[in-house]
């Protein structure tokens, strides 16, 4: 099984000696990736919470922010050799997938071959709003965004007419370095989330899950493939963050399900839990080796 970590860099703490040094200190303690989330504006009201947090706000240092996931990655890739950037997720339904598609294909272009693109369609309504698309409609944006994005990766010349997007004999280069492209890890519980991993998937990632809610919705996934007449392969990557008081003898519960990486959350980024924080991630790569 293969380790990897998440944190959502933050502003003030993260600066660029603590992203410098903690992505060189993970790639050194043999962490396989560094996973970011992603939000580009967050708001004093939202209409639904926070999903991963008691109180339904996102945990952010007074007068910070989080750190844009591309730029980031670009500074992470430089400050490194081997590891893997993942996202998880980035939002493409608020997203312009023709930019989308060039930051990722040059992100791997630049690393040779180091981007997992995670996705999913986000839970932020005034964030999606915001970013100047509905609400409402985000589910189908995001399939006809990721097929814009597949094409624009995979073929030479490319003519797209679609509800959302429209063009005529377009080119995108440089190509990814990964083929047939930079892997799309779709993220999400829900029934068209499924889908959309059976769908476009090279994987699909859960988010706080302990091994019995993996197990529930490798069962739930399982079934959508098996509704789109395919089966689950051995190719297809289970993605699963845990919860952050996993025991690390809770490890084998998921390498028995089939999971192939555990990307472990950091918690916060203040130094003095960092500290404390990477020891504990240390012995789950040492268990996994």
């Amino acid at each position: 099984m293969k380790i990897g970590v998440f944190s959502t860099f933050m502003s003030p703490l993260a600066t660029p000696q603590m992203i410098r040094e903690f992505a060189q200190r993970a790639e050194g303690m043999g962490l396989e990736s560094i996973w970011m989330g992603e939000h580009v504006a967050l708001f004093d009201k939202n209409t639904y919470g926070y999903p991963s947090s008691k109180d339904g706000k996102i945990p952010v240092p007074e007068g910070g922010g989080m750190l844009d996931v591309t730029a980031t990655f670009g500074f992470l890739a430089a400050a490194t050799k081997h590891v893997r950037l993942g996202t998880g997720v980035a939002l493409v339904p608020q997203r312009n997938p023709i930019y989308t598609a060039k930051e990722f294909c040059t992100l791997d272009w630049l690393t040779g071959g180091r981007i997992d693109f995670g996705i999913g369609v986000g839970w932020n309504k005034e964030e999606v709003e915001a970013c100047g698309y509905r609400w409402e409609d985000r589910g189908a944006r995001c399939d006809e965004f990721l097929e814009v994005m597949r094409r624009l990766w995979t073929e030479p010349v490319v003519d797209f007419a679609g509800k959302w997007v429209r063009f005529e004999t377009c080119r995108l280069d440089p190509k990814p370095i990964q083929k047939p492209h930079v892997p799309i890890i779709v993220g999400g519980y829900a029934d068209a989330a499924l889908r959309r991993a059976v769908r476009f998937g090279a994987g699909w990632y859960g988010f706080n899950r302990d091994p019995a809610g993996t197990k529930e919705m490798l069962a739930r996934l399982d079934a959508a493939f098996a509704k789109a007449g395919r089966k689950r392969g051995a190719e297809f990557e289970i993605v699963i963050t845990p919860p952050m008081s996993m025991s690390i003898d809770a490890m084998q519960e998921y390498a028995e399900l089939g999971v192939d990486r555990l990307v472990v959350n950091l918690g916060s980024q203040r130094p003095e839990r960092v500290d404390q924080r990477m020891p504990e991630i240390e012995k789950l790569v040492k268990r996994a080796a």
